[in-house]
C-alpha cells in the first residue's frame, strides 16, 4: 500500500506548489518502491533509487557520481557497499585512475532497471486513467514547461 502523506496542514501554513509538487513526488516515489520490492527487488529502497538514478546505464566514475549527488562521499560509500553486496553493481578498477574506481551495473541490475522502467509505465497508466487522457497531457506539458525553465 502507498504511505499516505500528512494532509493536515496548519491553515496558518500557504498551500503553494512546491507543497503540492514535493507531496505528489514522495507519493510516486513511495508507490514505485513498494512495485520494486513486490517484483522481487526486496533490496530497492527510496534512498537506494536516488542513487540509482545518477547512475547511467552505461556506468560513471565513483568520483563524478560523489560530484553529482550532493551527498557525503561516505554516505554515497555505503549505499554502493550495500547495492554492491545485493550484487546490483559491481565498482571496477579505473583504468584511467589508479585510485579510482567505475561504478556498473550487474546483469541482476540491468533487470531491475528493466522492471523499474515497466513499472514506471505501469504507474503513468495509473495516473492517466484517474486523471483523464487530457489532463494528464495537460499536467505533463506543465511539468516539461517548468523543468525546461529551470534548465535555462
Amino acid at each position: 500500500m502507498v504511505k499516505q502523506l500528512d494532509e493536515n496542514i496548519d491553515p496558518a501554513l500557504p498551500d503553494h506548489v512546491g507543497w503540492r509538487l514535493w507531496q505528489a513526488s514522495r507519493a510516486w516515489q513511495a508507490e514505485f518502491a513498494e512495485a520494486m520490492r513486490a517484483a522481487g527487488h526486496g533490496w530497492f529502497s527510496e534512498s537506494r533509487a536516488g542513487l540509482l538514478g545518477h547512475i547511467p546505464r552505461r556506468g560513471i566514475r565513483q568520483a563524478t557520481l560523489i560530484e553529482r549527488v550532493g551527498i557525503s562521499k561516505q554516505a554515497i560509500q555505503q549505499l554502493l557497499d550495500g547495492l554492491e553486496t545485493e550484487g546490483v553493481i559491481a565498482r571496477l578498477p579505473d583504468p584511467e585512475d589508479k585510485r579510482g574506481k567505475l561504478v556498473h551495473y550487474t546483469q541482476r541490475g540491468l533487470t531491475a532497471l528493466g522492471d523499474g522502467d515497466r513499472i514506471k509505465l505501469e504507474i503513468e497508466r495509473g495516473y492517466r486513467d484517474r486523471l483523464g487522457q487530457g489532463p494528464f497531457e495537460t499536467l505533463m506539458a506543465a511539468l516539461r514547461g517548468l523543468a525546461e525553465r529551470q534548465a535555462r
